[in-house]
């Protein structure tokens, strides 16, 4: 991937750098090919990933189904796949309009 995020068809696959133990769970800046996502949970047993999958929910107004981690549950380094995102944050609207 040349970039932080791309479609494949309907979907929309993000490289996340997972930044555990947030006082809020958020969005932050793009570093190199990831999007920076603050969670505001510990890392324990995959418990960070299942907080960040259902706040991506919430920002992409998905249900948690529509959300794949194809790696990284138990990592920092994480890829997702959301199907049929019905919104995008302005982070990432703003890059994809920007190609």
């Amino acid at each position: 991937m040349s970039s932080f995020c791309q479609w494949d068809g309907a979907t929309l696959v993000l490289n996340i750098l997972g930044r555990p133990r947030a006082k809020k769970t958020k969005i932050g800046k793009v570093i190199g090919k990831q999007l920076e996502i603050h969670v505001a949970e510990h890392p324990v047993r995959g418990r960070a990933t299942a907080h960040l999958v259902t706040f991506l929910a919430g920002e992409f107004d998905v249900p948690e189904s529509a959300i794949t981690v194809v790696f990284g549950v138990y990592n920092v380094n994480k890829q997702v796949r959301i199907t049929a995102p019905k919104r995008l944050p302005s982070v990432i609207a703003k890059h994809i309009e920007g190609k």
